[in-house]
């Protein structure tokens, strides 16, 4: 995966990426089941946590639902991806990205966000490394 932006909400997450093996929906599929297992394993091994327990209850109970699912599901089964072609639609879902905190009024500015590539791209700390876009930086 070629990550160029990525905002992670309370809710979901947003990403522009490529798969330079062109399968993205496997990429979405691997992706969900590593990060889904590193997130319960890391709520599991928090017992000071006081949301420990309901969350852990809310993913066996989704999981429960989904016959696909052996014990806990962490993300929705659905994603909403968006093939981009040009470089109008790959800037307009950048920007849309990169304004997703601050349009949820959880900022004022988007490299304000902490899990945001904004502050990537602003030159700040970051979570997550992202590889060069080239055309949008």
């Amino acid at each position: 995966m070629a990550l160029f932006a990525y905002c992670i909400m309370p809710s979901h997450i947003q990403l522009l990426f490529r798969d330079d093996n062109e399968n993205p929906s496997g990429l979405l599929r691997d992706f969900k089941g590593f990060t889904s297992n590193k997130m319960i394993a890391s709520i599991m091994e928090n017992p000071q946590d006081i949301m420990r327990e309901w969350m852990l209850w809310m993913f066996k109970r989704a999981g429960a639902k989904n016959s696909n699912v052996k014990k806990y599901q962490f993300w929705q089964q659905n994603n909403h991806p968006i093939e981009l072609w040009s470089t109008p639609g790959i800037k307009e879902k950048f920007n849309y990205i990169h304004n997703n905190a601050v349009v949820s009024g959880l900022v004022m500015e988007p490299w304000e966000w902490k899990h945001s590539s904004a502050r990537n791209y602003a030159e700040l700390d970051a979570v997550i490394p992202i590889d060069d876009i080239g055309f949008l930086g």
